[in-house]
């Protein structure tokens, strides 16, 4: 059995009255595949029922090319941030969380500089910038003030602790 769907029938000459008739106001009353607006409020729904793409969230390359190069962007902070997560394993951890911070960072400039960065573009252009520059910076510093030995000392935080456990 076949699951089509069937729609009214509808001459061609109907369809494109109608739809030079539709005036589009917003982006909110959009008409639905019937040609009708689907809200005309302003009002956002209580139910979402799509989202939009992010800004960005095309094809990193044309489309003709395979799914990996398709999708370079978030292939290669993944592959850096496995490589981290690999040296992490093997014994190596401030190397291998200074990778995951130094990836993440670079997620960010990705995001930044290039236009179409495919499924790295997961929310608006500045979230997707703050975030993965933000955790990204936060998991670098904490690589870098691992102890023993750490190579990056922040004065204050020995305070910090200081007052927060008690001796």
């Amino acid at each position: 059995m076949s699951a089509e769907r069937k729609t009214p029938d509808v001459s061609e000459g109907r369809a494109e009255e109608r739809a030079e008739d539709i005036t589009v106001r917003d982006p909110v009353s959009a008409p639905d595949a019937t040609g009708r607006p689907r809200r005309t409020t302003r009002r956002f729904p209580l139910f979402t029922r799509d989202t939009a793409r992010p800004e960005g969230g095309g094809r990193a390359a044309p489309g003709d090319a395979p799914a990996p190069a398709r999708q370079w962007p978030i292939l290669s902070v993944l592959l850096t941030v496995g490589a981290g997560l690999l040296l992490t394993a093997l014994d190596q951890f401030r190397l291998g969380t200074l990778l995951v911070g130094v990836a993440l960072v670079a997620g960010a400039v990705l995001r930044w500089l290039v236009r179409d960065v495919g499924m790295l573009a997961v929310r608006s252009r500045f979230t997707d910038i703050v975030t993965y520059g933000g955790l990204g910076l936060v998991i670098a510093m904490l690589a870098l003030m691992v102890q023993p030995n750490p190579l990056l000392e922040i004065p204050f935080l020995k305070d910090t602790l200081h007052f927060t456990v008690d001796s």
